[in-house]
């Protein structure tokens, strides 16, 4: 007996549940990119995806929403496919650089969305779409922790801070250096991979810094 054979069918429930999100995901794309973000209003998505205003709430409870609804699928994938590459036996470098490589192909891909995604994401927890967004996020900085982790237990770096906390520093540099990537003219992921090379070994080294250095609330060199 096959596989197929033994799976349920998908009812026309579904597949009209599964029809009318695409349509909905759709049509916000195109009106988003065409009229722009602000400009595009809901009722407009639902006369586009030709369905009601209420089945569209169904699915994103805002505007804001619609936009995560457009985009999840794709961050939720390429975090899965960047959690399968982590390799204990490479090195600490190697294991974050393949995970930024991703990222920065995703991004690239409709970089306008990419823009509007990273502009609203800004304080952002209301929602289904946008909860779903959170949930994603939060699996790309366990992965962060995750090679934290492995590096400090391999003894490739040591430091006194928590791996959660070393992780955090990485995925804001990262939060950084995806909208200056975002800003260039020519989205070239080698040259935006290597320029993020030199950021972590930057941090992984450290700056070698003196004691007047930590000075705060006076000068740290004498007059």
């Amino acid at each position: 007996m096959t596989v197929a054979s033994v799976e349920a069918p998908v009812s026309q429930r579904e597949r009209n549940k599964e029809d009318k999100f695409r349509r909905i995901r759709d049509a916000s794309l195109e009106l988003f990119l065409s009229k722009g973000f602000d400009d595009t209003t809901t009722r407009e998505i639902a006369a586009r995806a030709g369905v009601g205003l209420g089945t569209v709430f169904v699915y994103a409870k805002t505007k804001r929403d619609l936009l995560f609804l457009i985009v999840n699928g794709d961050l939720e994938r390429v975090v899965e496919e960047a959690r399968a590459a982590f390799r204990p036996d490479r090195s600490m470098l190697e294991n974050l650089l393949t995970i930024i490589r991703l990222h920065y192909a995703i991004y690239a891909k409709q970089p306008e969305l990419s823009r509007l995604t990273l502009r609203e994401m800004y304080f952002y927890a209301s929602g289904v779409q946008g909860q779903r967004f959170l949930r994603t996020r939060e699996r790309l900085i366990q992965l962060f922790i995750d090679i934290v982790t492995e590096g400090m237990k391999q003894g490739a770096i040591q430091s006194q801070e928590s791996p959660a906390f070393l992780a955090w520093m990485i995925f804001a540099l990262f939060q950084v250096d995806i909208r200056r990537f975002l800003m260039q003219e020519d989205l070239s992921i080698d040259a935006a991979v290597k320029t993020f090379a030199r950021q972590l070994r930057v941090l992984m080294r450290g700056l070698s810094a003196k004691p007047g250095a930590f000075a705060v609330g006076r000068t740290s060199r004498k007059k």
